[in-house]
């Protein structure tokens, strides 16, 4: 495979995870390529996966590792570390385990991750630019038009809302259903997103379609301040979601 058409892979997976369109998605990864400073440390020794660790999100463990390229983390660092290291940038890094190991698009990235972190160059929802992020889902029993309505339609909005942290509904309000806001676009497949901003942080939602009239919500919450920031982000989106999931399981009587 071509770098051209790896580097073509990478760009449509940042895409298929951000909800980006592909124009876009491409910028963000050829930034980041540009932006890499060359290294002016010394090159860390080469760090052993810890086999039995927990796996935090978004890296992948030594098991599946083995599982799905038929080496270990070890191995792999061992490559990446041949390659540069960590001074590389985490796209470099991925495109190389795809482009010249043939490791599988989403491995490349997990594998990727969980080199970063071993190595101090990434802590957990971090990421690849340095930014915190938390992502959020909840598959919910309705369809995507319903779970719209019921994030821009004010006299829904106030059926689900009590018990979820104000300042969340008060951004949440004035992005979706203020003004100059876009509110939920569903496209004809059933696809929807949303995008605003909370304060100095930025909010992206997804909704996509499941088997069984059922759909699925993510909300991505980026550019948090740390690690803290997002424990409690995370902690507000959960009970926000947790709140629509109940609202639009509910008899239609109770919607207006």
């Amino acid at each position: 495979m071509t770098r051209a058409r790896a580097l073509k892979q990478i760009i449509r997976d940042r895409a298929g995870k951000t909800g980006e369109r592909y124009t876009t998605a491409r910028r963000h990864v050829l930034h980041e390529l540009r932006i890499q400073p060359p290294s002016t440390v010394a090159p860390a020794a080469p760090h052993r996966a810890p086999v039995n660790a927990a796996t935090p999100k978004g890296q992948v463990s030594d098991a599946k590792a083995r599982e799905k390229t038929g080496h270990g983390l070890d191995h792999w660092f061992a490559v990446l570390d041949a390659f540069g290291g960590v001074s590389r940038g985490h796209t470099a890094l991925a495109r190389h385990l795809f482009a010249d190991h043939g490791v599988p698009s989403w491995y490349c990235q997990g594998i990727t991750v969980a080199y970063e972190r071993a190595h101090g160059a990434r802590a957990v929802n971090q990421r690849c630019d340095g930014e915190y992020e938390v992502s959020v889902s909840k598959v919910l029993a309705a369809t995507p038009r319903d779970v719209a309505r019921a994030l821009t339609d004010p006299k829904r909005r106030k059926h689900w809302t009590p018990g979820v942290d104000a300042q969340l509904v008060k951004a949440l309000a004035g992005g979706l259903s203020g003004p100059s806001a876009k509110g939920v676009i569903v496209r004809p497949d059933g696809q929807g997103r949303f995008r605003y901003k909370w304060g100095e942080t930025s909010v992206q939602g997804m909704l996509l379609p499941k088997p069984g009239g059922k759909v699925s919500l993510v909300v991505t919450n980026s550019t948090l301040a740390d690690g803290a920031m997002v424990e409690r982000r995370r902690a507000l989106w959960r009970t926000a979601l947790g709140a629509i999931a109940a609202f639009v399981k509910t008899a239609p009587l109770t919607r207006g």
